[in-house]
């Protein structure tokens, strides 16, 4: 077994739909010296029985997905942290990347281009208006696979506990420390929010929620229209 290169911690919530083959995909980087750590939120499906033999922590926590990735974080064996939702798969080449992102400074931090999982010209442009923004303004978001050292994540204490937009909230704390590393390799990351609900009431949904959250409105009234 390689020396442990790299924590990939996954918050799950009643993922039992798709959790076996997105873990599955990351067999090969766990070969690689990768520890892959589940952490369930208080899944009431057979999550948890389905992702034990593909992992190598299964840990509970609170709900919520801050406070499950902070757990994740804090079980984590390694000095190199990545949050990785259920519903979003690694590009080749992601922990070479990571580790050459990180290689210069102990609090360097960053993140993926993203890509929907549809064939759809509109989310092809979101993507790319999503990759855009984090690029122009130092924010990510959750979908974009964040990475960061164990020094950086624990200098700005990690996830804020809050209901909503934590990864927003973490991506302004951490650009105070350094400006991310925005790699061009992109992560697959599911696109059935934007199918579901529209793309164009998604994002008319996503922006008022973000300038919402920004003027001060509560992260849990913002979950809750989120919902």
């Amino acid at each position: 077994m390689p020396a442990l290169r790299l924590s990939i911690i996954v918050p799950v919530l009643n993922e039992a739909g798709g959790i076996e083959s997105n873990l599955a995909s990351l067999t090969g980087l766990r070969r690689a010296g990768c520890e892959v750590i589940v952490v369930d939120g208080g899944s009431s499906d057979d999550t948890l029985a389905r992702a034990a033999p593909l992992c190598d922590q299964l840990i509970d926590a609170a709900h919520g997905r801050a406070a499950q990735m902070n757990a994740g974080a804090f079980a984590a064996r390694t000095g190199l942290l990545l949050f990785l939702h259920a519903d979003t798969r690694l590009p080749s080449g992601a922990l070479d990347a990571i580790e050459a992102a990180t290689r210069d400074s102990v609090l360097a931090w960053g993140r993926f281009d993203v890509r929907l999982d549809s064939p759809r010209a509109s989310l092809a442009l979101v993507g790319a208006m999503m990759n855009l923004r984090s690029r122009l303004t130092g924010i990510a978001t959750g979908d974009q696979a964040l990475f960061m050292t164990r020094e950086a994540f624990e200098s700005v204490g990690g996830f804020p506990a809050i209901a909503l937009m934590e990864d927003i909230e973490i991506s302004a704390r951490l650009s105070r420390l350094a400006r991310p590393v925005c790699l061009r390799l992109k992560v697959l990351t599911s696109a059935r929010r934007w199918e579901t609900r529209g793309v164009l009431a998604t994002i008319v949904l996503m922006w008022g929620l973000r300038l919402a959250y920004f003027l001060g409105a509560s992260p849990e009234a913002l979950a809750r229209r989120y919902r």
